[in-house]
């Protein structure tokens, strides 16, 4: 699966974006026509300690999903997006079938 990650204001490390590879690719499990994926990364100015934003946005034929987590790093916001992603996209698999 492509995924493209974007870094907003500032460059993710090589290690970041293998990682977000690494978990994404595990959503073709769920749902395996999947087309793309775009990744942003933003950090939020605030005294708050989750100032970390993910945005993840799938493609799918016919569809779209998009989902926007916070967390105190990026791996564990890209854990909670991941996460989402697959109860979604496990229910888009089964109105599919329907």
């Amino acid at each position: 699966m492509k995924v493209n990650v974007n870094a907003v204001n500032f460059s993710a490390d090589r290690k970041l974006v293998d990682f977000v590879q690494i978990r994404l690719d595990k959503l073709d499990k769920f749902y395996d026509k999947v087309v793309s994926t775009e990744v942003f990364f933003k950090v939020e100015n605030t005294s708050d300690k989750e100032n970390k934003i993910v945005e993840v946005k799938v493609n799918v034929p016919g569809d779209e999903f998009l989902v926007k987590k916070k967390c105190k790093t990026f791996e564990g916001a890209i854990e909670l997006a991941a996460e989402s992603l697959e109860r979604r996209l496990i229910k888009r698999k089964e109105k599919v079938r329907i």
